[in-house]
């Protein structure tokens, strides 16, 4: 079977001529009689196929595929004649698109300037097309329905199908066999009266529609056979290069992404990418995420998309009406691995549900630094071990419910002070601290069969100490993980075993785009290991920077076709190409059963209870309860979270009557909530620290009101509703409770407590005291 991955063997070329047909090919082909598909041919459309539209799917496919191109002006002319060069040439293209013959084709009428000297030279090396007795290739001849068989037959190695019916003037014409070929397995078709003509010209038209059957019938048997290395092998490196990105659709025309438009199926069409992330601005409601992800994956043609979305739970979630999981750091202070599987598997029954098979979660980032701005409770927790043992119990999980889990941030983000949205961290500890913390739950999941692995924008001089000049300020940077070949290859692959898919964290990102610019952090990230580049900010110029970097040798094919190798089987592992056949009204039906179901919504209670942490009791057991009849002022930063507190403390025990104020705090300024506290028995005070330095958040207020609680002898509560690390910046805390978010479930069972119906069993599992 020929490979379009041969080898190019320019460097030990030493005919004269070749080298006189390279220079001589750029003067040639523009008075070619078929002009050559450059980088635009895949986005050629062609005026002139009214009376062709028989043939205009299989023209387009090919100009797609950088195989055929007009004669300009829009032209195509579908009822011309294809000439024998032209014939091999598409040929050639589509099976050595950059293979350099080793000898000349020694033909007498192909001399080194003809337009398709390449091409000609390369099929004659391989035996797909041969001369005449005279010594003559008649490049210019037009090439008959016999020949166009036996040259396909002969390119593909086709043998004969299960189909019977044969022409019937082609039983003893010297290309029965490749006809038959052909003809069984439903590539080529006859006339009415069941003649195949085999002597008749081709027109463009029909010779574009029979090398398209065959280049579609070949995939698709690749496919079946799940023989990446052959399917790989009809992709062409435009097609290659799209599988290894995976935008994001959010906004067209200043508007939200939330259904297939015509912008949206050309970007499938022209750039075939391997993907799509979907965020809260493509989201409407899960049966709208049904339908989208339906129709996406409708687009696709032969090779489906990893359709992916952020939903770890808790702050970070993405499922509209799904069921709210409290968050990773909630699952930590529960400690329980089967919560966390449980946690994991609902998680992707509803993903899977809603079409998505891709979920970039859990966070494996072991939060030591309580100044992390971007982890925090997005987090497990600060003990390598428990991150590990939890973030192993999730991946099962979700690999229960068909979902692949995307683990991050390697090799951990979860000990800096920077965001790495805003700007470059430096994690600056040597290789045994990184190992014993930072690698440790990442160690863990490779043991464990995790197949996909989310870089992190971070330097790690211990591993890399490279530093080169920012493209933002000329000043030196040190390389981050994402674009390092000694973190990616050496320690994460050759190091760590690990054998799956390498994603890149969002080249939106100012770590990698500030410094580096796209094209160049595109380039260096392939090169190092990277498979999918997430959310490049120019996906179509992000691909062709990978198509000139496999031409010019910057990027080696075979890194390449290594990357797309580990795509297509993890598709295929996760059941995408299966797909013959859900209706959209099946899904929708499913949708309906499985997103926020009654079982799922009891698991998502279970966790928020269990994981109700106790900060601060005066007994060292329970925090201040709420008495019948008290007076209760809830302060919270804004109306929001203080009428959602207001309205879950009214409605969890009515027989209290309660009378509820609530204060937003700092906007009424410090007079205004003195006198609200006057006059309540009780107080509860929200606390919500994220997306900020810890350090740096507006400690002094919640001083100041615990002060003056203390000082009243009121009953309070502290209810840390975000990043747990009041303890750290507060003094004299009497009363406190640890939520891990402030989603419903998390406030809901923070309320109960108060109340005295739960008791706070879970550990905190960060160092914050």
């Amino acid at each position: 079977m020929p490979s379009k991955q041969a080898s190019i063997k320019q460097a030990n070329i030493k005919q004269s001529s070749i080298k006189q047909a390279a220079t001589g090919m750029a003067a040639g082909i523009l008075g070619a009689v078929f002009l050559w598909a450059g980088s635009a041919g895949a986005e050629e459309r062609f005026s002139d196929l009214r009376h062709a539209q028989w043939a205009a799917d299989s023209i387009a496919y090919l100009a797609d595929r950088g195989t055929v191109a007009g004669y300009g002006g829009g032209q195509f002319k579908p009822d011309g004649a294809v000439t024998r060069a032209q014939a091999v040439a598409f040929m050639a293209r589509e099976l050595y698109s950059d293979e350099v013959p080793e000898k000349d084709p020694a033909y007498a009428d192909v001399p080194p300037t003809h337009p398709f000297y390449r091409e000609i030279a390369v099929a004659s090396a391989k035996g797909l097309a041969g001369g005449f007795p005279d010594g003559s290739f008649r490049p210019d001849a037009p090439v008959s329905r016999a020949e166009t068989a036996a040259f396909l037959a002969r390119a593909y190695a086709l043998q004969p199908g299960e189909g019977t019916a044969e022409p019937s003037d082609t039983g003893s014409h010297w290309a029965a066999a490749p006809i038959r070929a052909l003809s069984s397995n439903g590539l080529i078709g006859g006339y009415a009266d069941g003649t195949y003509r085999p002597d008749r010209p081709v027109t463009r038209a029909e010779y574009a529609v029979f090398l398209t059957r065959v280049i579609r019938f070949e995939r698709e048997a690749a496919i079946r056979a799940k023989d990446w290395d052959k399917l790989i092998s009809y992709m062409t490196v435009r097609e290659q290069a799209g599988q290894m990105l995976m935008p994001d659709i959010r906004m067209r025309n200043g508007q939200p992404t939330t259904t297939v438009h015509d912008g949206l199926k050309a970007i499938v069409r022209e750039q075939s990418p391997g993907g799509f992330i979907l965020f809260d601005k493509n989201i409407v409601n899960a049966e709208q995420v049904a339908t989208f992800a339906h129709q996406l994956q409708a687009e696709a043609g032969d090779i489906p998309l990893f359709l992916g979305a952020d939903q770890e739970g808790g702050v970070i979630k993405r499922i509209p009406g799904g069921t709210n999981l409290p968050g990773q750091m909630a699952l930590g202070a529960t400690g329980d691995a089967a919560l966390a599987e449980a946690a994991g598997k609902l998680t992707g029954e509803e993903l899977r549900a809603l079409g998505l098979q891709l979920n970039f979660a859990p966070d494996l980032d072991v939060n030591r630094n309580p100044d992390n701005p971007i982890i925090g409770m997005r987090s497990f927790g600060s003990d390598p071990d428990l991150v590990a043992r939890l973030g192993l119990a999730s991946i099962k999980g979700l690999r229960e419910a068909g979902v692949v889990a995307a683990v991050k941030h390697f090799p951990g983000h979860g000990d800096t002070a920077v965001d790495s949205h805003l700007s470059l961290p430096v994690l600056p500890y040597g290789r045994d601290r990184l190992e014993a913390v930072e690698l440790k739950p990442f160690r863990a999941a490779i043991e464990g069969g995790v197949e996909m692995i989310m870089t992190a924008h971070i330097a790690f001089p211990a591993i890399d100490d490279e530093r080169v000049v920012s493209a933002k300020d000329g000043t030196e940077v040190p390389v981050p993980a994402t674009l390092s070949k000694k973190v990616l290859t050496g320690l994460l692959r050759e190091e760590l075993g690990f054998k799956g898919v390498v994603i890149s964290d969002a080249f939106t990102m100012q770590g990698i785009a500030e410094h580096f610019g796209e094209a160049n952090a595109v380039k260096r990230a392939v090169a190092a290991g990277v498979d999918i580049i997430l959310m490049p900010q120019d996906p179509a110029a992000a691909r062709q920077t990978l198509v000139d970097a496999v031409k010019d040798g910057s990027v080696p094919r075979k890194t390449i076709h290594a990357a797309v190798k580990r795509i297509l089987a993890l598709k295929d592992r996760y059941g995408l190409f299966e797909r013959g056949g859900e209706s959209l009204s099946a899904k929708l039906a499913a949708v309906r059963t499985v997103v926020g179901s009654a079982p799922h919504r009891e698991a998502e209670r279970e966790i928020a209870e269990r994981a109700v942490t106790l900060l601060a009791g005066r007994d060292g057991k329970r925090p201040d309860a709420v008495r019948p009849g008290d007076r209760v002022l809830i302060a919270a930063a804004d109306e929001e979270l203080a009428g959602q507190l207001k309205r879950q403390l009214a409605a969890a025990n009515p027989e209290l009557s309660l009378r509820i104020e609530t204060a937003v705090r700092g906007a009424g300024g410090a007079a205004g909530l003195r006198a609200a506290i006057d006059g309540a028995d009780y107080v509860i005070a929200a606390s919500y620290q994220f997306r900020n330095n810890a350090s740096q958040f507006g400690w002094a207020d919640y001083q100041a009101l615990i002060d003056e609680l203390n000082a009243r002898g009121k009953r309070y509560a502290l209810l840390s509703l975000g990043n747990p690390y009041e303890l750290l910046h507060l003094k004299n805390v009497k009363s406190g409770l640890a939520l891990y978010g402030k989603q419903e479930p998390n406030t809901a069972a923070g309320v109960k407590a108060l109340l005295g119906l739960l008791e706070p069993a879970g550990t905190l599992p960060v160092a914050a005291t």
